[in-house]
This record gives structure tokens, C-alpha cells and sequence, in this order.
């Protein structure tokens, strides 16, 4: 029992003052969302593991926690990503045929942490944009992503783009088997050229020049005209870095003060994109902060398929990121069965003051309020003074 109140690796309690900035930074995305006509959905944290891991790929299912259901006998899993729920919503309970923005935020688990120092439990925040299959939407995702990590504080951002569609378009009509195809793509975002050849060895010389050639590909938006001169010519190719310039464009008008990179090698998720994808860097983190990208096939498991593009981040990494802010001001008060005294503190605490009562034989503790002034009596009656 001595070590009843530990709790299990990368799971962690949040403290008050975390707690509270993480709290209000959750509000404000939450409302920027919605300035940009995004729907608040909430999907439940359970769900049968069939429906819950449904075209998702065995990275999903090794993340996923799972249980017996003592209701049904059925198998469930705990989510490890919201973005399948929201599809599934998207294609079946809402059912529009026009656009649909929505976004969500909670948490998720997942089974083995992704580094040494990162959370099983993220809070995850996201947004997706159903139903339009041209770059305005893509576009969208990423100033909203944008406008978000400028809002909550973040420096030094940068934004790196690539697309799935390049290592599709240098493969041609040529396969690998999807066990070599994932070994191949871990490779390609090492810029470990040796797997990538021994990974790549059964390709044609063509697609094997183009696949080393990605692995250079990397830098300024300089990189796109590189890519034209160094890539084999293929409409998927070409419609690739057509998309990137058109975003790099737009992006660097309204975004000056941002920096704009491009990998085109870089391929997380490279089973899941299907378009355009991209990746926020910012200051005091080695990873990024935020993901996000075109995922045009995430609805057609649940017999719907609807062009969809979003990104998605953790709450708890980017409050870690966020110099900390001052304590809140808050009122003392004395605790008294005073009816004048009690109507004041009411009083206060319905104009929003934060009125901090001293309980009989103890001293007021805690992390997250400064009592600059205090509620005393002068006169007869119960008044605010400073301290």
C-alpha cells in the first residue's frame, strides 16, 4: 500500500496552474474554431474496437487499449485518435451533402507513449473539414492551425509542407508488398538512404533514382523547382507540387512573419494522407506541435467518402510551451455567519470577482490566485480595500 498513490508510466496528474491554462487555452481554440463556422462535436471515449479501428491501419491498433464489454461480450477499444470517430459521425449521423467544419477536444490514450517525455493521455484538439475536394479547404486547415498556435502564445513558428501523393506518383503502376512499403517509407523519413535501396531493390532503376532523389528534397520552398528538374514526370507528381506552390503562395502573403519549409520526404502517416500535409514547429520543441493534412479515404470504411482535410494537437504539449502566466486577483474574505457579510461575498462573486474565503483555524493556501485586496468592515458596512 505504500505505493498506492503512484500512478502507471507516461500517465500523469494535472496540477492546478496547468490545469487552469490548459482550461482556457481549450476555450480559446475552441472559440476561434467556431469563428471559422466550426461545429463542436464529442464523440464517446468507448466504442466497439470494429468501429473504432475501422480503416485505420495497425499503427492505430497498436495504440489502442482494449476490453471485453460485460454488457454485449463484444470487444472495445479506447481511443488513441478522435479523427475516425469525427468520420464517422461526418458520414453517417450528420449525412450532409454540402461542407461540414467540425472540431473537438478531449482526451485520448494511448498504449505506449510516443517519446520519452510525452503523455499515454494527450488532450486532443482537432479540426475537420468534410466535403471539399479543391485546395481552399487544405488552405483553411492551415490558417486555422496557424491563427491557433499564434493566438496561444507560441514563437518561432514553422510551417513544413509535403504530400503523399510524390512517393505514390515515383512508384508508377509499380507495388511492394505493405510490409516493404512501410519499411520504405520509415526509411525515406530517416534520410536513411541505404534502407531506402535495400527496401527499394526490387523497383525498376526509374523509380529507384526517384525515391533517393526525394531524399534530398528538403529545405526553402526553393525545393519545389528542384523537385520538377529531379522527379520523374507523372500527373500525380506534377498535381503534388502544383498544390504545394498554390498553398506556399497564399500562405506567404498572410502569413509573412511564419517560415515555410518543405520534406518532401518527410511521410508520416503516409497510409492515411492522400493529399497535401503538413507539420507546426515552433519554438522550444524539438517535434511538432501540430499535424495535419488531406485524408480524402477516412469515410469510405463507413460506405461514405467525402473529401476531408484537418490537423490535430495536443492540448498538454502546447500549454508546455507557454511562458506562464500571472496569478488571477482574487479577494480575501473572513468566513462569518454575518448575513452582510455573506450577501457582500455573493455579491462580488456574481459581478465575477474571485472571493477566497479563510476557513475557521486556517490560512489561505493555494497556487492559483493573489489576494491583492480583501473584504473588511469600515463603517458599518462590508468593503473592498487593497492590501
Amino acid at each position: 500500500m505504500a505505493s498506492a498513490w503512484l500512478l502507471p508510466e507516461h500517465i500523469a496528474d494535472v496540477l492546478p496552474s496547468q490545469a487552469r491554462r490548459i482550461e482556457e487555452l481549450r476555450r480559446e481554440l475552441l472559440d476561434m474554431a467556431r469563428t471559422y463556422g466550426c461545429e463542436l462535436v464529442m464523440p464517446p471515449m468507448l466504442e466497439h474496437l470494429d468501429s473504432l479501428l475501422s480503416g485505420t491501419g495497425q499503427a492505430l491498433d497498436l495504440k489502442t487499449f482494449k476490453l471485453v464489454d460485460q454488457l454485449s461480450g463484444r470487444s472495445l477499444g479506447l481511443r488513441a485518435d478522435t479523427t475516425p470517430q469525427v468520420a464517422r459521425i461526418d458520414a453517417h449521423l450528420l449525412n450532409r451533402d454540402g461542407v461540414t467544419r467540425l472540431c473537438y477536444c478531449g482526451p485520448v490514450l494511448h498504449t505506449r507513449a510516443e517519446g520519452l517525455t510525452a503523455t499515454r493521455e494527450p488532450l486532443q484538439f482537432g479540426v475537420e473539414i468534410y466535403g471539399h475536394q479543391g485546395l481552399e479547404a487544405d488552405l483553411e486547415a492551415q490558417e486555422l492551425a496557424l491563427d491557433a498556435m499564434q493566438r496561444a502564445g507560441l514563437t518561432g513558428l514553422t510551417l513544413d509542407l509535403g504530400d503523399a501523393r510524390l512517393v505514390r506518383g515515383v512508384l508508377g503502376d509499380h507495388t511492394l508488398g505493405e510490409d516493404r512499403l512501410q519499411a520504405l517509407v520509415a526509411a525515406m523519413a530517416a534520410k536513411d538512404a541505404a534502407g531506402v535501396a535495400a527496401f527499394s531493390d526490387e523497383l525498376p532503376p526509374s523509380a529507384i533514382d526517384g525515391l533517393q532523389a526525394l531524399l534530398g528534397l528538403y529545405g526553402g520552398v526553393e525545393v519545389l523547382a528542384q523537385a520538377r528538374e529531379r522527379l520523374p514526370a507523372h500527373p500525380l507528381i506534377a498535381a503534388a507540387l502544383d498544390d504545394l506552390d498554390w498553398l506556399i503562395r497564399h500562405l506567404r502573403a498572410s502569413y509573412p512573419e511564419v517560415r515555410i519549409g518543405v520534406d518532401l520526404a518527410d511521410l508520416p502517416g503516409f497510409g492515411y494522407y492522400s493529399g497535401a500535409r503538413f507539420a507546426l514547429y515552433a519554438d522550444g520543441c524539438n517535434d511538432a506541435v501540430l499535424r495535419g493534412g488531406r485524408y480524402d479515404e477516412v469515410g469510405a470504411v463507413f460506405g461514405r467518402r467525402r473529401p476531408a482535410v484537418g490537423f490535430s494537437l495536443d492540448l498538454k504539449t502546447v500549454v508546455g510551451l507557454i511562458p506562464a502566466t500571472s496569478l488571477r486577483a482574487a479577494v480575501r474574505a473572513p468566513w462569518g455567519e454575518d448575513p452582510d457579510l455573506r450577501a457582500a461575498v455573493r455579491r462580488l462573486r456574481e459581478q465575477g470577482e474571485t472571493v477566497v474565503c479563510v476557513l475557521p483555524g486556517h490560512d489561505q493556501e493555494n497556487d492559483e490566485f493573489e489576494c491583492d485586496r480583501e473584504l473588511a468592515q469600515a463603517g458599518g458596512q462590508w468593503v473592498v480595500r487593497a492590501l
